[in-house]
């Protein structure tokens, strides 16, 4: 049985299929991998932050971009939250909206 991949909000999926165009591009090979083979893809392609949030890393001749994601029971994945990296390191207020909205998430589903 393959996986589901569902969005936060229809917001987080518009603005995921808005990224540049080889990021979005990168954006659908790597989530047919997923849902095929799991979430869990590895280096470089996907990171634990912990706490079961993980983040997609996309690269493309537009720049770098990210997509925050978790997993629920039955083969779900959910896409938390996206944006284009401008720094090196992940900016602190879109790592806490992807940990707010997974913790609405996994409390909606158990």
């Amino acid at each position: 049985m393959d996986y589901t991949i569902t969005y936060y909000s229809e917001a987080v999926q518009n603005d995921i299929l808005a990224l540049p165009d080889t990021l979005a591009a990168r954006y659908i090979v790597l989530t047919r991998r997923m849902i095929v083979l799991g979430p869990h893809l590895g280096a470089p392609h996907t990171k634990a932050f912990g706490h079961g949030l993980f983040e997609l890393r996309l690269k493309g001749a537009e720049g770098i971009a990210r997509v925050f994601f978790c997993t629920l029971v039955g083969k779900r994945i959910v896409m938390l939250h996206s944006f284009v990296k401008k720094s090196d390191k992940t900016p602190r207020r879109d790592r806490e909206i992807a940990e707010t909205r997974m913790k609405e998430v996994k409390d909606a589903n158990t």
